[in-house]
Protein backbone atom coordinates (compact mmCIF):
# COMPACT_ATOMS: atom_id res chain seq x y z
CA UNK A 1 0.00 0.00 0.00
CA UNK A 2 1.33 3.44 -0.98
CA UNK A 3 1.72 5.79 1.97
CA UNK A 4 0.16 9.21 1.42
CA UNK A 5 0.85 12.48 3.18
CA UNK A 6 -1.98 13.46 5.50
CA UNK A 7 -4.15 16.56 5.31
CA UNK A 8 -7.29 17.90 6.98
CA UNK A 9 -10.21 20.15 6.10
CA UNK A 10 -11.48 21.95 9.21
CA UNK A 11 -14.73 23.93 9.05
CA UNK A 12 -15.74 26.81 11.28
CA UNK A 13 -18.63 24.77 12.70
CA UNK A 14 -16.13 22.31 14.19
CA UNK A 15 -16.45 19.59 11.53
CA UNK A 16 -13.12 18.04 10.50
CA UNK A 17 -12.52 15.86 7.43
CA UNK A 18 -9.31 13.85 7.27
CA UNK A 19 -7.74 13.06 3.91
CA UNK A 20 -4.55 13.23 1.87
CA UNK A 21 -2.36 16.07 0.66
CA UNK A 22 -2.45 17.07 -2.98
CA UNK A 23 -1.14 20.06 -4.91
CA UNK A 24 1.13 22.61 -3.28
CA UNK A 25 2.19 21.66 0.26
CA UNK A 26 0.92 24.28 2.65
CA UNK A 27 -2.09 25.70 4.46
CA UNK A 28 -4.96 27.82 3.16
CA UNK A 29 -8.21 29.35 4.42
CA UNK A 30 -11.33 30.51 2.59
CA UNK A 31 -15.05 30.10 2.03
CA UNK A 32 -15.87 26.46 1.21
CA UNK A 33 -18.26 26.01 -1.75
CA UNK A 34 -19.08 23.16 -4.13
CA UNK A 35 -19.28 22.87 -7.92
CA UNK A 36 -21.37 20.20 -9.69
CA UNK A 37 -19.56 20.24 -13.06
CA UNK A 38 -18.28 16.89 -14.32
CA UNK A 39 -15.43 18.46 -16.31
CA UNK A 40 -13.69 21.82 -16.53
CA UNK A 41 -11.66 21.81 -13.32
CA UNK A 42 -8.96 23.97 -14.93
CA UNK A 43 -11.46 26.60 -16.08
CA UNK A 44 -13.01 26.59 -12.61
CA UNK A 45 -9.67 27.03 -10.85
CA UNK A 46 -8.69 29.95 -13.12
CA UNK A 47 -12.09 31.71 -12.93
CA UNK A 48 -11.51 34.96 -10.96
CA UNK A 49 -15.07 34.67 -9.60
CA UNK A 50 -13.73 32.01 -7.19
CA UNK A 51 -11.29 34.41 -5.57
CA UNK A 52 -11.34 33.79 -1.82
CA UNK A 53 -13.03 30.37 -2.04
CA UNK A 54 -12.05 26.73 -1.53
CA UNK A 55 -13.89 24.69 -4.17
CA UNK A 56 -15.13 21.15 -3.63
CA UNK A 57 -15.87 19.18 -6.81
CA UNK A 58 -18.84 16.83 -6.61
CA UNK A 59 -17.56 14.69 -9.49
CA UNK A 60 -15.25 12.16 -7.81
CA UNK A 61 -12.32 11.88 -10.28
CA UNK A 62 -10.36 15.05 -10.95
CA UNK A 63 -7.13 15.47 -12.95
CA UNK A 64 -7.46 12.61 -15.43
CA UNK A 65 -7.11 14.80 -18.53
CA UNK A 66 -4.34 17.03 -17.22
CA UNK A 67 -3.94 20.76 -17.83
CA UNK A 68 -3.78 22.61 -21.18
CA UNK A 69 -2.62 26.19 -21.64
CA UNK A 70 -5.56 27.00 -23.95
CA UNK A 71 -8.09 26.16 -21.22
CA UNK A 72 -6.93 28.95 -18.89
CA UNK A 73 -9.66 31.51 -18.07
CA UNK A 74 -7.15 33.95 -16.57
CA UNK A 75 -3.42 34.17 -16.09
CA UNK A 76 -3.40 32.04 -12.94
CA UNK A 77 -5.69 30.14 -10.54
CA UNK A 78 -7.74 32.27 -8.15
CA UNK A 79 -9.20 29.54 -5.95
CA UNK A 80 -7.87 29.52 -2.39
CA UNK A 81 -7.94 25.74 -2.32
CA UNK A 82 -9.37 22.66 -4.03
CA UNK A 83 -11.15 19.54 -2.74
CA UNK A 84 -11.83 16.25 -4.50
CA UNK A 85 -12.75 12.67 -3.66
CA UNK A 86 -9.86 11.46 -5.79
CA UNK A 87 -7.07 13.35 -7.58
CA UNK A 88 -4.90 11.62 -10.15
CA UNK A 89 -1.41 12.51 -11.32
CA UNK A 90 -1.75 10.24 -14.39
CA UNK A 91 -3.53 11.92 -17.28
CA UNK A 92 -4.39 11.05 -20.87
CA UNK A 93 -5.02 13.97 -23.21
CA UNK A 94 -3.16 14.93 -26.39
CA UNK A 95 -3.72 18.64 -25.60
CA UNK A 96 -2.31 18.54 -22.06
CA UNK A 97 1.10 19.99 -21.21
CA UNK A 98 1.27 18.92 -17.58
CA UNK A 99 -0.51 17.11 -14.77
CA UNK A 100 -2.88 18.80 -12.36
CA UNK A 101 -0.39 18.12 -9.55
CA UNK A 102 2.36 20.00 -11.43
CA UNK A 103 -0.05 22.85 -12.18
CA UNK A 104 -1.07 23.20 -8.53
CA UNK A 105 2.52 23.09 -7.35
CA UNK A 106 3.51 25.79 -9.82
CA UNK A 107 0.76 28.19 -8.72
CA UNK A 108 0.61 27.32 -5.02
CA UNK A 109 -2.87 25.76 -4.88
CA UNK A 110 -3.28 23.80 -1.64
CA UNK A 111 -5.61 20.82 -2.09
CA UNK A 112 -6.99 17.81 -0.28
CA UNK A 113 -8.26 14.44 -1.57
CA UNK A 114 -9.66 11.28 -0.08
CA UNK A 115 -12.49 12.86 1.92
CA UNK A 116 -16.19 12.04 1.65
CA UNK A 117 -17.20 14.86 -0.68
CA UNK A 118 -20.83 13.69 -0.62
CA UNK A 119 -20.99 14.28 3.14
CA UNK A 120 -19.32 17.68 2.74
CA UNK A 121 -21.76 18.79 0.02
CA UNK A 122 -24.72 17.65 2.15
CA UNK A 123 -23.32 19.72 4.99
CA UNK A 124 -23.07 22.81 2.73
CA UNK A 125 -26.55 22.31 1.24
CA UNK A 126 -28.19 21.93 4.64
CA UNK A 127 -26.22 24.45 6.66
CA UNK A 128 -24.99 26.85 3.99
CA UNK A 129 -21.47 27.77 2.94
CA UNK A 130 -18.87 28.03 5.70
CA UNK A 131 -15.27 29.10 6.10
CA UNK A 132 -12.66 26.39 6.27
CA UNK A 133 -8.96 25.58 6.48
CA UNK A 134 -7.06 23.02 4.40
CA UNK A 135 -3.76 22.07 6.06
CA UNK A 136 -1.08 19.60 4.99
CA UNK A 137 0.83 17.71 7.63
CA UNK A 138 3.99 17.86 5.49
CA UNK A 139 3.80 21.66 5.87
CA UNK A 140 3.37 21.71 9.65
CA UNK A 141 5.22 18.45 10.44
CA UNK A 142 7.83 17.93 7.70
CA UNK A 143 9.58 15.34 9.88
CA UNK A 144 6.44 13.14 9.94
CA UNK A 145 4.16 13.88 6.96
CA UNK A 146 2.33 10.53 7.22
CA UNK A 147 1.12 10.89 10.80
CA UNK A 148 -2.24 12.13 12.07
CA UNK A 149 -2.99 15.61 13.36
CA UNK A 150 -3.74 15.79 17.05
CA UNK A 151 -7.17 16.85 18.31
CA UNK A 152 -5.63 20.09 19.60
CA UNK A 153 -4.16 20.87 16.19
CA UNK A 154 -7.47 20.21 14.45
CA UNK A 155 -9.27 22.53 16.86
CA UNK A 156 -6.67 25.21 16.15
CA UNK A 157 -7.54 24.96 12.44
CA UNK A 158 -11.23 25.30 13.34
CA UNK A 159 -10.40 28.47 15.28
CA UNK A 160 -8.49 29.90 12.33
CA UNK A 161 -11.45 29.21 10.06
CA UNK A 162 -13.81 31.06 12.43
CA UNK A 163 -11.51 34.07 12.64
CA UNK A 164 -11.03 34.35 8.88
CA UNK A 165 -12.54 37.47 7.33
CA UNK A 166 -15.94 36.95 5.71
CA UNK A 167 -16.41 37.62 2.02
CA UNK A 168 -19.59 39.56 2.83
CA UNK A 169 -19.14 43.32 2.81
CA UNK A 170 -15.71 43.37 1.17
CA UNK A 171 -14.73 44.52 -2.32
CA UNK A 172 -12.82 41.61 -3.83
CA UNK A 173 -12.75 42.88 -7.41
CA UNK A 174 -9.62 44.96 -6.84
CA UNK A 175 -7.70 41.70 -6.39
CA UNK A 176 -8.73 40.38 -9.82
CA UNK A 177 -9.36 43.35 -12.13
CA UNK A 178 -6.89 44.46 -14.78
CA UNK A 179 -4.44 47.17 -13.70
CA UNK A 180 -4.48 48.89 -17.11
CA UNK A 181 -6.92 49.01 -20.03
CA UNK A 182 -6.21 46.82 -23.03
CA UNK A 183 -7.71 45.99 -26.41
CA UNK A 184 -8.40 42.40 -27.39
CA UNK A 185 -6.79 41.79 -30.81
CA UNK A 186 -9.29 41.02 -33.57
CA UNK A 187 -8.80 40.58 -37.32
CA UNK A 188 -11.77 42.71 -38.26
CA UNK A 189 -13.24 46.06 -37.32
CA UNK A 190 -16.47 45.82 -35.36
CA UNK A 191 -18.60 47.54 -32.80
CA UNK A 192 -16.47 48.82 -29.96
CA UNK A 193 -17.65 47.69 -26.53
CA UNK A 194 -16.07 48.65 -23.21
CA UNK A 195 -15.82 45.70 -20.84
CA UNK A 196 -15.74 46.65 -17.16
CA UNK A 197 -13.45 44.00 -15.68
CA UNK A 198 -14.68 42.78 -12.29
CA UNK A 199 -12.90 39.45 -12.85
CA UNK A 200 -13.62 38.67 -16.49
CA UNK A 201 -12.86 35.29 -18.06
CA UNK A 202 -10.85 34.96 -21.27
CA UNK A 203 -13.57 32.99 -23.05
CA UNK A 204 -16.13 35.76 -22.50
CA UNK A 205 -13.89 38.22 -24.33
CA UNK A 206 -13.40 35.70 -27.14
CA UNK A 207 -17.15 35.14 -27.52
CA UNK A 208 -17.78 38.87 -27.78
CA UNK A 209 -15.10 39.16 -30.46
CA UNK A 210 -16.65 36.26 -32.39
CA UNK A 211 -19.96 38.12 -32.82
CA UNK A 212 -18.26 41.17 -34.30
CA UNK A 213 -17.35 43.24 -31.26
CA UNK A 214 -14.07 45.06 -30.65
CA UNK A 215 -13.54 44.49 -26.91
CA UNK A 216 -11.78 47.15 -24.84
CA UNK A 217 -11.20 45.86 -21.30
CA UNK A 218 -10.88 48.48 -18.56
CA UNK A 219 -10.34 48.36 -14.77
CA UNK A 220 -13.35 47.96 -12.49
CA UNK A 221 -13.10 51.52 -11.11
CA UNK A 222 -13.01 53.24 -14.51
CA UNK A 223 -15.24 56.33 -14.37
CA UNK A 224 -18.23 57.02 -16.65
CA UNK A 225 -16.35 59.92 -18.26
CA UNK A 226 -13.36 57.72 -19.03
CA UNK A 227 -15.65 55.07 -20.53
CA UNK A 228 -17.52 57.52 -22.75
CA UNK A 229 -14.22 59.05 -23.86
CA UNK A 230 -13.59 55.74 -25.65
CA UNK A 231 -16.74 56.36 -27.76
CA UNK A 232 -18.22 52.91 -27.16
CA UNK A 233 -21.10 51.32 -29.03
CA UNK A 234 -21.93 49.32 -25.92
CA UNK A 235 -21.02 48.51 -22.33
CA UNK A 236 -20.42 45.08 -20.82
CA UNK A 237 -20.41 44.43 -17.06
CA UNK A 238 -18.44 41.26 -16.35
CA UNK A 239 -18.55 38.46 -13.83
CA UNK A 240 -16.48 38.70 -10.65
CA UNK A 241 -16.07 37.49 -7.08
CA UNK A 242 -17.76 38.22 -3.80
CA UNK A 243 -20.42 40.56 -2.51
CA UNK A 244 -21.72 43.18 -5.02
CA UNK A 245 -22.98 45.55 -2.32
CA UNK A 246 -19.62 47.21 -1.44
CA UNK A 247 -18.89 48.13 -5.08
CA UNK A 248 -20.42 51.60 -4.77
CA UNK A 249 -18.24 53.02 -7.56
CA UNK A 250 -19.56 50.36 -9.94
CA UNK A 251 -23.18 51.04 -8.94
CA UNK A 252 -22.65 54.74 -9.69
CA UNK A 253 -21.01 54.03 -13.04
CA UNK A 254 -23.82 51.71 -14.15
CA UNK A 255 -26.44 54.24 -13.02
CA UNK A 256 -24.83 57.19 -14.82
CA UNK A 257 -24.45 55.24 -18.07
CA UNK A 258 -27.91 53.68 -17.97
CA UNK A 259 -29.58 54.27 -21.32
CA UNK A 260 -26.60 56.05 -22.91
CA UNK A 261 -25.36 52.87 -24.61
CA UNK A 262 -26.71 49.31 -24.85
CA UNK A 263 -25.55 47.39 -21.80
CA UNK A 264 -25.16 43.68 -21.07
CA UNK A 265 -24.31 42.40 -17.57
CA UNK A 266 -23.53 38.87 -16.44
CA UNK A 267 -23.17 37.37 -12.97
CA UNK A 268 -21.67 40.12 -10.77
CA UNK A 269 -22.47 42.64 -13.53
CA UNK A 270 -26.11 41.54 -13.35
CA UNK A 271 -26.15 42.17 -9.60
CA UNK A 272 -24.49 45.57 -10.03
CA UNK A 273 -27.23 46.64 -12.43
CA UNK A 274 -29.88 45.65 -9.88
CA UNK A 275 -28.16 47.65 -7.14
CA UNK A 276 -27.55 50.62 -9.45
CA UNK A 277 -31.28 51.26 -9.86
CA UNK A 278 -32.05 50.96 -6.14
CA UNK A 279 -32.65 47.22 -5.83
CA UNK A 280 -31.23 44.82 -3.27
CA UNK A 281 -29.19 41.63 -3.36
CA UNK A 282 -29.03 38.79 -0.85
CA UNK A 283 -26.62 35.97 -0.08
CA UNK A 284 -27.89 32.54 -1.07
CA UNK A 285 -27.65 29.56 1.25
CA UNK A 286 -25.16 27.68 -0.92
CA UNK A 287 -25.35 29.44 -4.28
CA UNK A 288 -25.33 28.05 -7.81
CA UNK A 289 -22.04 26.62 -9.05
CA UNK A 290 -21.87 24.16 -11.89
CA UNK A 291 -22.67 23.50 -15.54
CA UNK A 292 -26.12 21.98 -15.11
CA UNK A 293 -28.42 24.69 -13.74
CA UNK A 294 -31.88 24.68 -15.42
CA UNK A 295 -33.19 28.14 -16.34
CA UNK A 296 -36.54 29.06 -17.91
CA UNK A 297 -36.62 31.86 -20.47
CA UNK A 298 -39.84 33.72 -19.64
CA UNK A 299 -39.84 35.45 -23.02
CA UNK A 300 -39.83 32.28 -25.10
CA UNK A 301 -40.86 29.58 -22.64
CA UNK A 302 -37.73 27.64 -23.53
CA UNK A 303 -35.48 25.88 -21.02
CA UNK A 304 -31.73 26.42 -20.97
CA UNK A 305 -29.12 24.37 -19.13
CA UNK A 306 -26.63 26.95 -17.91
CA UNK A 307 -23.18 27.34 -16.35
CA UNK A 308 -23.23 29.33 -13.12
CA UNK A 309 -20.98 30.52 -10.34
CA UNK A 310 -22.52 32.88 -7.82
CA UNK A 311 -23.42 33.10 -4.16
CA UNK A 312 -25.55 36.26 -4.29
CA UNK A 313 -28.78 37.04 -6.15
CA UNK A 314 -30.92 40.04 -7.08
CA UNK A 315 -34.33 40.48 -5.45
CA UNK A 316 -36.42 41.58 -8.46
CA UNK A 317 -39.27 42.74 -6.20
CA UNK A 318 -36.94 45.23 -4.49
CA UNK A 319 -36.24 47.18 -7.70
CA UNK A 320 -38.36 50.35 -7.51
CA UNK A 321 -40.86 51.48 -10.13
CA UNK A 322 -40.60 48.30 -12.17
CA UNK A 323 -37.44 49.53 -13.88
CA UNK A 324 -36.37 45.94 -14.61
CA UNK A 325 -38.61 43.00 -15.47
CA UNK A 326 -37.68 39.34 -14.99
CA UNK A 327 -36.75 37.46 -18.18
CA UNK A 328 -35.26 34.24 -16.73
CA UNK A 329 -35.80 32.23 -13.55
CA UNK A 330 -34.05 29.23 -12.00
CA UNK A 331 -36.20 26.11 -12.12
CA UNK A 332 -34.65 24.63 -8.98
CA UNK A 333 -35.38 27.44 -6.56
CA UNK A 334 -37.25 30.14 -8.51
CA UNK A 335 -34.50 32.74 -8.05
CA UNK A 336 -33.97 35.49 -10.63
CA UNK A 337 -31.66 34.50 -13.48
CA UNK A 338 -32.18 37.34 -15.96
CA UNK A 339 -33.82 40.73 -16.35
CA UNK A 340 -34.30 43.51 -18.89
CA UNK A 341 -34.87 47.23 -18.44
CA UNK A 342 -38.40 48.33 -19.17
CA UNK A 343 -37.25 51.34 -21.20
CA UNK A 344 -33.59 51.12 -22.22
CA UNK A 345 -31.58 48.50 -24.18
CA UNK A 346 -30.12 47.11 -20.98
CA UNK A 347 -30.34 43.44 -19.99
CA UNK A 348 -28.47 40.98 -17.81
CA UNK A 349 -28.28 37.34 -16.73
CA UNK A 350 -27.05 35.75 -13.53
CA UNK A 351 -25.20 32.94 -15.28
CA UNK A 352 -22.16 32.64 -17.60
CA UNK A 353 -23.48 32.47 -21.20
CA UNK A 354 -20.04 31.69 -22.65
CA UNK A 355 -20.31 28.38 -20.75
CA UNK A 356 -16.65 27.65 -20.12
CA UNK A 357 -17.05 25.00 -18.88
CA UNK A 358 -20.63 24.00 -19.57
CA UNK A 359 -23.39 23.68 -22.19
CA UNK A 360 -23.81 26.19 -25.01
CA UNK A 361 -27.55 26.83 -24.66
CA UNK A 362 -27.13 30.51 -23.75
CA UNK A 363 -24.59 31.70 -26.29
CA UNK A 364 -27.42 33.39 -28.21
CA UNK A 365 -27.20 36.21 -25.66
CA UNK A 366 -24.02 37.49 -27.27
CA UNK A 367 -25.84 37.74 -30.62
CA UNK A 368 -28.70 39.49 -28.84
CA UNK A 369 -26.24 42.04 -27.48
CA UNK A 370 -24.86 42.89 -30.92
CA UNK A 371 -28.43 43.15 -32.24
CA UNK A 372 -29.28 45.64 -29.50
CA UNK A 373 -26.19 47.65 -30.43
CA UNK A 374 -27.14 47.70 -34.12
CA UNK A 375 -30.71 48.78 -33.35
CA UNK A 376 -29.52 51.51 -31.00
CA UNK A 377 -27.09 52.92 -33.58
CA UNK A 378 -29.83 52.83 -36.19
CA UNK A 379 -32.25 54.77 -33.98
CA UNK A 380 -29.77 57.47 -33.04
CA UNK A 381 -28.44 57.88 -36.56
CA UNK A 382 -25.21 59.17 -35.07
CA UNK A 383 -21.91 57.59 -36.09
CA UNK A 384 -19.74 56.58 -33.16
CA UNK A 385 -16.32 58.17 -33.40
CA UNK A 386 -13.36 55.87 -33.70
CA UNK A 387 -10.99 56.24 -30.76
CA UNK A 388 -7.30 56.31 -31.48
CA UNK A 389 -4.92 53.94 -29.71
CA UNK A 390 -3.56 56.99 -27.97
CA UNK A 391 -6.96 57.69 -26.39
CA UNK A 392 -7.06 54.16 -25.11
CA UNK A 393 -3.76 54.63 -23.36
CA UNK A 394 -2.33 51.57 -25.15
Amino acid sequence: MIRKERAVLALEDGTVYRGYAFGHRGETVGEVVFNTSMTGYQEIMTDPSYNGQIVCMTYPHIGNYGVAIYDMESNKPFVRGFISREFTEHYSNHRAEQSLQEFMERYGVVSISGIDTRALVRRLREGGVVKGVVAHRSFTHPEDPYGEFSVEEEQEFVRRAREHQDIDGHDMTQEVTTALPYAYPTLREGKRVVLLDFGIKHTIIKRLAEVGIEPIVVPANTTPAQIMALHPHGLFLSNGPGDPAPLKYAHETAWKLLGLVPTFGICLGHQILGLAVGGQTFKMKFGHRGGNQPVKNLLTGGIEITAQNHGYAVDIDSIPNGQFVATHINLNDGSLEGMAHSRYPVFSVQYHPEASPGPHDSRYLFERFIEEIDKFDGMTGLPVQKASRGRLGL
